[in-house]
């Protein structure tokens, strides 16, 4: 009889991420009987997904499918979470896991109602970390719209200041408690499945691509945040420097993948995400100039290379064949764009008043290891799943770079893998 086998059993998973991937593992799991605990970081579920403005195959907003998982959740007494929580240790094995996390304080309790009296009473600003530091918040804040648990957080910036004060005076449902303290709790879980994401790769290191160093250099994230309607603009896709509408814009694909120096990966999402970018600019400034550069287009599926097409016959969207390798100041806020056209051979100096680097997305665990011994990661960070031993699991871009649609497949099998774990006894 293997240690396993032996030991006290648990019929309870834990899922460590409450992006997409974590969800679906999660309500996949519950559905079918199991308690299933999730512990997130951020102070809301829906991870990466809340950030876009539209996500394939269906171009949805991230209402359609966040809001119908927060549903199933909220009517489902097998699932706990916890937001703002960190797992801080993990000893055991399959079947038997004892697990330490860290409940980290909001500073607001169940009382709230979202009337927003703190942060009208709050006079401090940050930057707001949802929207990538485009603009600021209060120190008293709701995520976003759609933030689930649909509550407030006092910052710990502002904690034992006047404006902390001030927001405790303001609500009128005791619902802002200034003395919460991050507390420990241990979890006894037969499974354990990480879905702890990713984020983009940080574009300021990528050297000869001016990110940083020319304000109307975004990222492609950034421009998710720029086009929707929560985002810092209120959908409308402007320049950083004047709040102008653009021209004329430049995508740079592989800014920073599928390079010895940063990722030598492929990140599987980004030419459809330009591609899908190009249309959002297209949409709203029906004159305006797209200038894609790029290695290889891959447009993984039939659906996809239908989308492909389409952006394609669009006369006002230009395709070169060939890797950016400077930008430079083009003057008036514009920026330059050198690159060789891997088909003629010329060398080209494109000029635009936008440029959105395509940078890749890396594992969270990259930067982070996990307090996970057992666990094994590839070179590049993400997990390796041992299926054969099971137990502890990776999914969606913990596990590989992935879309939605294909997050929410692996989550759905991932769920299955944790539950087989249950039933080894």
């Amino acid at each position: 009889m293997s240690e396993a086998q032996g030991a006290p059993f648990s019929g309870s998973i834990l899922v460590v991420g409450g992006g997409i991937s974590g969800l679906t593992t999660a309500l996949e799991a519950a559905e079918v009987g199991y308690e299933v605990f999730i512990v997130e970081k951020n102070p809301y579920l829906g991870g990466r997904v809340a950030q876009l403005k539209q996500y394939f195959p269906k171009l949805c907003p991230p209402t359609c499918g966040l809001e119908i998982n927060f549903r199933r959740i909220k009517d489902n007494p097998r699932i706990k979470f916890f937001t703002l929580a960190d797992v801080e240790k993990v000893d055991g094995s399959p079947g038997n896991y004892n697990v330490s996390i860290k409940l980290n304080p909001r500073y607001v309790n169940e009382n709230c109602t979202c009337c927003g009296a703190c942060a009208d009473a709050c006079q401090t600003e940050i930057p707001n970390e949802f929207n990538f530091g485009m603009d600021k918040t209060k120190g008293a804040f709701l995520p976003h719209e759609m933030a689930f648990p649909n509550r407030y957080v006092i910052s710990s910036r502002i904690m034992g200041t006047e404006d902390a004060q001030r927001c405790k005076e303001a609500c009128p449902y005791d619902a802002v408690d200034l003395e919460m303290q991050a507390k420990t709790m241990d979890l006894n879980v037969g499974a354990i499945v990480w879905a702890t994401g990713w984020e983009p790769y940080d574009a300021s290191k990528i050297d000869n691509l001016g990110f940083g160093q020319y304000p109307n250099i975004v990222t492609n994230m950034m421009l998710e945040r720029l086009a929707a309607p929560n985002g810092p603009t209120k959908g409308q896709i402007l320049r950083p420097s004047d709040n102008q509408a653009p021209k004329s814009v430049a995508f740079v694909q592989c800014a920073g993948s599928r390079d010895e120096n940063h990722l030598p990966y492929c990140s599987y999402i980004c030419c459809m995400a330009s591609l899908k970018h190009a249309t959002y600019i297209r949409e709203q400034y029906p004159d305006a100039k797209v200038y894609i550069f790029y290695i290889d287009m891959r447009a993984p599926g039939y659906r996809y290379e239908r989308f492909y097409e389409k952006v394609k016959a669009d006369e006002n969207v230009v395709f070169i064949k060939g890797k950016v390798a400077a930008v430079e100041d083009g003057g008036n806020g514009q920026v330059t764009l050198v690159a060789e056209d891997a088909v003629s051979g010329e060398k080209l100096h494109q000029t635009v008043d936008m440029a959105v680097l395509a940078t890749g997305m890396q594992p969270t665990a990259v930067n982070a290891k996990l307090p996970a011994a057992d666990l094994n990661y590839t070179e590049d960070g993400f997990i390796i799943n041992d299926l054969d031993k099971g137990g502890m699991f990776a999914t969606g871009c913990a596990n590989r770079p992935a879309d939605v649609m294909m997050s929410n497949q692996n989550a759905t099998g991932i769920a299955l893998k944790a539950i087989q774990t249950m039933m080894k006894r």
